[in-house]
C-alpha cells in the first residue's frame, strides 16, 4: 500500500480526493498549509507528494524548493489552477516531477501518481508488507498480527497505532502524531484515546508497561524498542 501526502487547503477537494485515493488502495495524509506539509514530509516517509501551489502560508513551489534543499526526493505532483506554460515550467524547475491543472480527471490523476511511484521504484508492491519486531509480525496487506505464530485480533485503530510504531522502531512517536495519523486532525487533543489504545495493544500482546516493547516517553509519546 503506497502512502501519499496531500497538501491542499480546499476542504471540498479533500472530501473528493481522499476517499477516492483510499478506495484505490492508497493511504493519504492531509495537510492544510505548506508549513504543516513541510513538517510531515520531514517527519514521515511517503511514496509521493501532491501539492497545491496556492496555499495560505507560503506557496507549494516554495514548499517544493525547501524539501528538495533538504534532500527529500520523494516524487512530487503539483495540482493547481495555474495553467499558464510559464507556471508549469517554473514548478518543474523548482523540483516538481509532474504538473496537473484543475479541473482534472480523477483517472488521469491516478495514472500520473502511479507513473511517478513506478519511476521512483517506490511502488506499494516493493514496500515491505510485513513488519516484524521481536516475535511480533504485522502484515499490512492481510491486516493481521501474529505473536509467536499466534494470531492476535486487533481493531482497525489498534492495528493502525501498532503499525505506526512498528514502522519506526526505536523512534519516539508523539501522542499528537499518533492522534492525527490515526484519528485525524480534527480530533480533540485532550482525549486519552491514544493511551487507551496503547493499553489495549499491550494487553493483547501480553506486554507490561515495564517489560514490553512499547515504552512510554513521559510527557511526549511512545516508542517501540526492538530489544525490549
Amino acid at each position: 500500500m503506497s502512502s501519499l501526502l496531500l497538501v491542499e487547503d480546499d476542504r471540498r477537494l479533500h472530501k473528493f480526493l481522499v476517499p477516492g485515493l483510499e478506495a484505490e488502495g492508497y493511504t493519504v495524509a492531509v495537510a492544510d498549509t505548506a508549513g504543516e506539509g513541510y513538517a510531515r514530509a520531514m517527519d514521515e516517509k511517503f511514496d509521493a507528494f501532491i501539492f497545491d501551489i496556492m496555499l495560505p502560508d507560503f506557496s507549494g513551489r516554495e514548499l517544493c524548493r525547501r524539501l528538495r534543499a533538504a534532500d527529500i526526493q520523494t516524487p512530487l505532483l503539483m495540482l493547481t489552477a495555474l495553467d499558464a506554460t510559464e507556471d508549469k515550467v517554473e514548478g518543474l524547475r523548482d523540483g516538481a516531477d509532474d504538473y496537473l491543472t484543475k479541473p482534472f480527471d480523477f483517472d488521469e490523476l491516478l495514472a500520473r501518481i502511479e507513473a511517478l511511484i513506478r519511476r521512483s521504484g517506490a511502488s506499494g508492491s516493493e514496500r515491505a508488507t510485513r513488519l516484524q519486531v521481536g516475535d511480533v509480525v504485522l502484515d499490512r496487506s492481510a491486516f493481521t498480527v501474529h505473536k509467536g505464530g499466534e494470531l492476535i485480533e486487533f481493531t482497525a485503530k489498534e492495528f493502525q497505532v501498532l503499525q505506526l510504531l512498528m514502522s519506526s522502531p526505536g523512534r519516539v512517536i508523539s501522542r499528537t502524531r499518533i492522534l492525527n495519523k490515526v484519528w485525524g486532525y480534527d480530533s480533540d487533543p485532550l482525549t486519552n484515546v491514544v493511551d487507551v489504545n496503547i493499553q489495549r495493544i499491550r494487553a493483547k500482546l501480553n506486554w507490561s508497561t515495564g517489560t514490553g516493547l512499547i515504552k512510554t516517553v513521559r510527557g511526549y509519546g511512545y516508542k517501540l524498542t526492538p530489544d525490549g
